[in-house]
C-alpha cells in the first residue's frame, strides 16, 4: 500500500495518535499537487483507518482549515465518531463519521 510509507506512528492510544509525515518527495505528495506539495485532504481519512483500526464507510462531516505539508507532525484525536486533527498547536481539519 503506497500510504504505508508516507508517515510513521509515533505515539498512539485509544483516543489519540501521533503521525509524522514524510518529505515532499512522496508520491501522494507530487501526484496532488506538484508545485506546491500539500498532503490531499481525504488521506486523513485513510490514516484515520489505520492508526485506529477502523472501517470507515460514511463520512458525515468534513471540514478542513489549513493546509497540511509534507514532512509535518499530525496528532488525531477521537471522541467517539468525531475526530480533530492538529498540527503545530492548530486545528487543520474536523471529521464526523
Amino acid at each position: 500500500m503506497i500510504y504505508n510509507s508516507l508517515y510513521e506512528v509515533k505515539e498512539k492510544n485509544e483516543n489519540s495518535a501521533t503521525v509524522i509525515l514524510t518529505n515532499k518527495n512522496h508520491p501522494i505528495f507530487k501526484a496532488h499537487f506538484p508545485i506546491k506539495a500539500i498532503l490531499p485532504g481525504f488521506i486523513h481519512f485513510e490514516i484515520i483507518a489505520d492508526v485506529f483500526d477502523i472501517e470507515i464507510t460514511n463520512i458525515k462531516k468534513a471540514k478542513f482549515t489549513k493546509l497540511v505539508l509534507p514532512k509535518e507532525t499530525l496528532i488525531y484525536e477521537k471522541n467517539k465518531n468525531k475526530y480533530k486533527v492538529y498540527s503545530k498547536g492548530e486545528q487543520v481539519a474536523s471529521f464526523s463519521l
